[in-house]
C-alpha cells in the first residue's frame, strides 16, 4: 500500500499553483529581452509592466515603487547595504544616520548581512523579543537614537509565525527620522497588507512562498526614499537593479499574486480551523508539548511546537519515513547543528529549541492531512522519547498517551 504523502512545510516553499504553471507555460514562447526595442522585446516589456502593476496594486503601491529582484534575500541585502558606508552619495541627508536596528529573530539573510556590516564598521543593534517573539518596544524606543538610519523588522516570523506591530514601529521610527524596512516574505499572501497602512519605506516579498516560481521576488521602495542599487551594470528596473529581467518569473509572480488575491480570504478561515485542530490534537495525545510563538498574533498556517526529550531532526526524519514533511525551523538554516536562534531569543533552553518542529500548512492542506499527522506524530514522539536518556520522570520514561 502506497504511503500517504502530506506536505506541511509551506513556509520553506510552496508548490506552483496550477494557474501559475499554466500562465508560465503559455509565456514560454515569449523569449524577447524586455530591454530590446523591437517587437519581441516590446511584447516582453508589456508583460513585465503589466505584472508590476498587478503586484503593486496588491500591496497598495504605485507601479514605479516596485523593483523586481532575484529573491527575498537579495531584496533584504539591497536595503541593508544602503547604510554600509557613511559617505554613500545615494543617501543625501542620511550620512550621519549610519546605524541600523533589527531584531534577534530575523531571517538569516538579515542577521548575517547585519553582522557583516557590523564587522565593517556599521553600528547595528539587535532588539530582544518576549517569550512569544514580539519585539521589546521599550528597548526599541531606547535604541532609537538620532544616528539610526534604518529599522528592519520582519512582519511575520518564518519559524514561529509571530506577527509584529509594523505600523507602530514605523510610526516611532519616522518620528526619529529613520527609514523602515519589513521583510514580509512570510506574510504576503497570508494576510492583507497595504504599504500605506504599514507606513514602511521598504517591503520585501518572494514568489516561491505564495505558489509562484523560485528565483523571483520584489522590493517595494516608497517614492522619494533614498536608494542605492545592490547589483550594478545595467539600466534595467530604471537603474535600480542591473541584469536582464526574469520575464517568465515575473509573470509567474504576478499570477501567483492574482490567485492569492482571489483565494486567500477563504483560505485563512480554513487555516485557522486546521491549526486549532492540530493544536488540540497534539495537546490531547502527547504529554509535555510546548507551543512556541504568540497564541493569537500569529500566522494562521504556522504551528511551532517543542517536544522535550525528542530531537527535532529525529522527529522530522521519522515523519518523513511516514510520508509527512515538516521542518525543524528555517529552511535556509538547515544543515546547522545549532538550535533555533528564534527560539533561543524567546528564552527557550537549547534542549527545548533542539526538540522543536515547524508545521506550516498551505492551500492544498486538508483536515484529512491534519488527521494523518495526528495519527502518526504521537507514536513518533513516544518512540524517540523511549530511546532518550534525557526524558525520564520518576525513574521511568514518559511516553505519549
Amino acid at each position: 500500500m502506497e504511503t500517504r504523502r502530506v506536505y506541511l512545510d509551506h513556509n520553506a516553499t510552496t508548490p506552483l499553483h496550477p494557474e501559475v504553471k499554466k500562465e508560465m507555460v503559455e509565456a514560454m514562447e515569449m523569449f524577447g529581452n524586455p530591454s530590446s526595442m523591437h517587437a519581441f522585446g516590446r511584447e516582453a516589456r508589456a508583460n513585465v509592466e503589466h505584472s508590476r502593476q498587478v503586484v503593486a496594486d496588491f500591496i497598495g503601491a504605485h507601479e514605479d515603487e516596485l523593483v523586481f529582484v532575484g529573491s527575498g534575500s537579495e531584496a533584504n541585502n539591497t536595503v541593508l547595504s544602503l547604510f554600509a558606508c557613511a559617505s554613500n552619495l545615494c543617501l543625501p541627508g542620511f550620512r550621519a544616520k549610519t546605524s541600523i536596528i533589527t531584531t534577534k529573530i530575523e531571517h538569516p539573510c538579515v542577521l548575517e548581512t547585519s553582522e557583516c556590516l557590523a564587522h565593517k564598521g556599521t553600528k547595528v543593534k539587535f532588539l530582544d523579543v518576549d517569550q512569544y517573539g514580539r519585539v521589546d518596544m521599550d528597548q526599541f524606543k531606547e535604541y532609537l537614537t538620532d544616528n539610526v538610519g534604518l529599522v528592519s523588522v520582519m512582519t511575520a516570523n518564518n519559524e514561529i509565525g509571530t506577527i509584529q506591530d509594523i505600523a507602530e514601529i514605523a510610526k516611532l521610527a519616522h518620528a526619529n527620522g529613520s527609514l523602515v524596512h519589513t521583510d514580509a516574505v512570510q506574510a504576503i499572501g497570508k494576510m492583507r497588507m497595504n504599504v500605506s497602512d504599514l507606513g514602511v519605506d521598504f517591503l520585501t516579498m518572494s514568489a516561491h512562498k505564495i505558489y509562484g516560481p523560485k528565483g523571483i521576488g520584489a522590493l517595494y521602495v516608497k517614492k522619494g526614499t533614498p536608494y542605492c542599487p545592490f547589483i550594478r551594470g545595467g539600466h534595467q528596473e530604471k537603474g535600480r537593479r542591473a541584469g536582464t529581467e526574469n520575464t517568465l518569473g515575473i509573470i509567474g509572480l504576478a499570477k501567483a499574486i492574482e490567485m492569492r488575491d482571489a483565494e486567500m480570504d477563504e483560505e485563512i478561515k480554513r487555516m485557522v480551523e486546521m491549526k486549532q485542530a492540530l493544536k488540540n490534537g497534539i495537546e490531547g495525545s502527547i504529554d509535555d508539548a510546548v507551543f512556541n510563538g504568540h497564541p493569537t498574533l500569529s500566522m494562521p498556517n504556522t504551528l511551532n511546537v517543542s517536544f522535550p526529550g525528542a530531537e527535532g531532526e529525529a522527529i522530522m526524519l521519522y515523519l518523513d519515513l511516514q510520508g509527512i514533511a515538516v521542518s525543524t525551523g528555517s529552511a535556509c538554516a538547515s544543515g546547522s547543528l545549532d538550535p533555533s536562534h528564534v527560539l533561543l531569543a524567546t528564552g527557550s533552553s537549547p534542549e527545548r529549541a533542539h526538540g522543536s518542529i515547524r508545521i506550516s500548512m498551505g492551500r492544498e492542506t486538508t483536515m484529512e492531512d491534519i488527521g494523518c499527522m495526528l495519527d502518526v506524530l504521537p507514536g513518533v514522539i513516544k518512540r524517540i522519547r523511549s530511546m532518550s536518556t534525557a526524558y525520564i520522570t520518576g525513574g521511568e520514561h514518559v511516553a505519549a498517551k
